[in-house]
């Protein structure tokens, strides 16, 4: 049976100097460059979640990686970009649409550093770019504390904000922390969402619950072997 790698990156930057905490949501261009030419070279073609979706449902095969960021950060147009570009990839950025053009209030405090979120320029810039903008909420909270009236409006709210700014359908969800229940996971279904991304580790394979996709954290301190081995074997779903 196919399994498929979804990678989980957030900043692609070298880290800040001085960061103390979280250093391992930071991976280098250089290092997204050489994990990229990998799975080119082994005959993987990185996609976003829409482009990914045939394969995800079975109705498509093919080696294929699913590429996502979390957040939308600005270093993911500056840096990204251009490397997924250079190999022919498509990627999905997930937005928090009450934060646009903002920065990460949801843990800035936590980390210590204000990190800049793209504008709706920035977003279309990297949907001109060939990539795809997905939801991650309004403001980043953790959904299975949420009211129902505040889950509507964090899951479905998030994905009319992004429609109404940017003109096009906006078809997958991330959640907040990987935090969801079987409330999130419904109401982020009937809101019209193609499918869903978690935190829970392991390579999605045919008949996965599209909305609770399980993905493959790249960190800054996974070398190029730990990577290959993320993403070709199943030593993720052995650590699930």
């Amino acid at each position: 049976m196919s399994a498929y790698p979804i990678f989980m990156y957030h900043n692609i930057a070298q880290a800040p100097r001085g960061l103390k905490r979280w250093r391992s949501l930071y991976v280098s261009p250089g290092a997204l460059a050489r994990q990229m030419w990998l799975l080119q070279r082994f005959g993987y073609t990185g996609l976003s979640m829409s482009d990914a979706m045939p394969y995800l449902r079975g109705e498509k095969q093919g080696r294929i990686a699913v590429i996502t960021l979390d957040d939308g950060y600005v270093d993911n147009l500056q840096f990204a970009l251009p490397v997924l570009k250079r190999y022919g990839f498509t990627a999905t950025c997930y937005v928090v649409s009450g934060s646009i053009g903002r920065y990460n209030n949801w843990d800035a405090e936590k980390l210590g550093i204000q990190k800049p979120l793209m504008t709706v320029a920035q977003m279309r810039a990297w949907q001109e770019g060939g990539m795809e903008i997905g939801a991650h909420t309004r403001s980043h909270p953790r959904l299975s504390q949420c009211s129902p009236a505040q889950l509507q409006d964090e899951i479905a709210g998030s994905k009319a904000d992004l429609e109404d700014v940017l003109g096009a359908p906006i078809t997958q969800f991330c959640y907040p922390y990987g935090d969801l229940d079987d409330r999130v996971a419904e109401t982020t279904r009937t809101a019209g969402y193609a499918a869903a991304t978690t935190t829970r580790r392991g390579r999605a394979s045919i008949g996965t619950d599209l909305w609770r996709l399980p993905r493959v954290q790249v960190a800054r301190h996974h070398l190029l072997p730990q990577f290959a081995m993320r993403a070709f074997t199943d030593y993720e779903n052995k650590r699930a």
